[in-house]
């Protein structure tokens, strides 16, 4: 959104005005990535949750929500290059499942392909070691998921 014209940001930034507050998961092995979304269309990293068991997780995710007055949640989908959906998606979509019985909260997918690899990429060129920031680009891969559902559903 950087390189649009002011006058069409400002446009776009009216129209994300509108939107709900939505909190974004990116969800990994070891850790739930967490983002969320502000004022403006701004989205935020929003820390992580270390992953335990299922029911856990749901119950922190939930809290994380609550804490953040979202009004819905935005899942990671992490498909396979060609688009299928491989065992991460299959897992992604379990998870979606659990957090369905447990909140009343809107649940979105959102395609987070090369979410992670892009963070690395932001990352260094801020300085950070993607490899002794495992939690940061996990919350940086939650933002750009975040960042991505709620460009496609502005436009």
């Amino acid at each position: 959104m950087a390189f649009l014209p002011w006058c069409v940001r400002r446009c776009l930034n009216l129209v994300m005005a509108d939107q709900p507050k939505l909190i974004a998961l990116d969800l990994g092995e070891r850790r739930i990535g967490l983002a969320v979304n502000g004022p403006g269309g701004m989205v935020l990293p929003a820390g992580y949750i270390t992953r335990s068991k299922l029911t856990q997780d749901v119950q922190q995710v939930i809290a994380a929500a609550q804490d953040r007055n979202a009004q819905g949640i935005v899942v990671g989908i992490p498909y396979t290059l060609d688009g299928a959906a491989g065992q991460s998606a299959k897992l992604a979509r379990g998870f979606i499942r659990a957090l369905k019985k447990e909140t009343t909260l809107t649940i979105h997918e959102m395609d987070e392909r090369f979410t992670s690899v892009e963070a690395e990429g932001l990352l260094r060129e801020s300085g950070v070691q993607p490899s002794r920031e495992r939690s940061t680009v996990d919350e940086t891969a939650a933002a750009l998921i975040l960042q991505r559902y709620l460009e496609s559903h502005v436009l």
